[in-house]
């Protein structure tokens, strides 16, 4: 078992998450969305789906780059 880096939850289905050369362990999803999920700069809403990364800024969408004065942002539908 090993214990969540989030909750502290000691779990026997925890998992491990690698990224950028560091290993995360998480007991669900949720924490795992919690520690990794970058935060929109606009809207401040969790990133948990593909997002926008202008710059080194993260967004939810086109509409929130835009909103941040940032150009020639198209969202991919």
């Amino acid at each position: 078992m090993a214990r969540c880096e989030v909750c502290g939850n000691d779990y026997g289905m925890s998992f491990e998450v690698h990224a950028q050369g560091a290993v995360h362990v998480f007991d669900c999803f949720s924490c795992a969305i919690h520690r990794m999920a970058p935060i929109c700069e606009h809207c401040r809403v969790q990133v948990i789906g593909q997002g926008v990364e202008v710059d080194g800024h993260w967004y939810c969408g086109g509409h929130c780059a835009r909103a941040e004065g940032r150009a020639g942002i198209v969202d991919k539908v």
